[in-house]
């Protein structure tokens, strides 16, 4: 496996364009006594900032209200690439990092971010679920990281063979990796008639 410097991309537009289509991210962040952590954190991209939220019990999360800097990244794998040989065999992928420090969000920006989450993963969810309390605001914290210092890397090209290895009888090529949603699964005790909401159906056409 290699990684080149040519996956590099600097247009804004393919950064959004990962972000918006992720629904899990990884971020980072080092406590006091020097320990990293990296957790994996729901998130949505809100204009010029992306939003995590978290338990106000969550070391990391508290740590990343305090101001501490962060590396959130997003990998979207969109393919296995076969080479001839395993050396220049690779993948597909798409993959943004956002650097940089949160700011907590209060208040109506809090209840909008917690939206913004909700709809990102599960468009039409908000308004027909029950919305959070009190006390469950109180228990969550919503950090708004703004887009300034960022990365993005796009790889989707297909084996690059040695000259020397194009006439081995290897097969080489690339295996496409979709995500898909499959069927709801009513969950146990789920009143009769029911039904599942219209909205979930449109999900798979996103």
């Amino acid at each position: 496996m290699q990684r080149l410097p040519d996956k590099q991309v600097e247009d804004r537009a393919v950064l959004d364009a990962v972000l918006d289509a992720g629904r899990v991210a990884h971020a980072g962040v080092v406590d006091g006594e020097g320990q990293p952590y990296v957790v994996p954190v729901a998130f949505a991209r809100d204009g010029g900032a992306v939003l995590i939220h978290g338990s106000t019990a969550s070391r990391l999360f508290r740590t990343l209200a305090a101001g501490a800097p962060t590396c959130l990244t997003v990998t979207l794998l969109e393919g296995l690439v076969l080479a001839r040989s395993v050396f220049e065999s690779s993948m597909h992928y798409r993959s943004a990092m956002v650097l940089g420090a949160a700011e907590p969000l209060d208040g109506d920006a809090k209840v909008r971010g917690l939206e913004r989450i909700t709809d990102h993963l599960m468009p039409g969810r908000w308004t027909d679920a029950r919305q959070p309390s009190r006390k469950e605001l109180a228990a969550t914290l919503v950090l708004s990281l703004p887009i300034v210092e960022w990365s993005v890397k796009v790889s989707d090209g297909p084996p690059d063979d040695a000259t020397e290895d194009l006439v081995l009888p290897v097969w080489a090529g690339v295996v496409p990796l979709h995500e898909t949603f499959g069927a709801p699964v009513a969950t146990a005790g789920l009143p009769a008639g029911i039904p599942v909401p219209g909205y979930v159906g449109r999900w798979a056409a996103r």
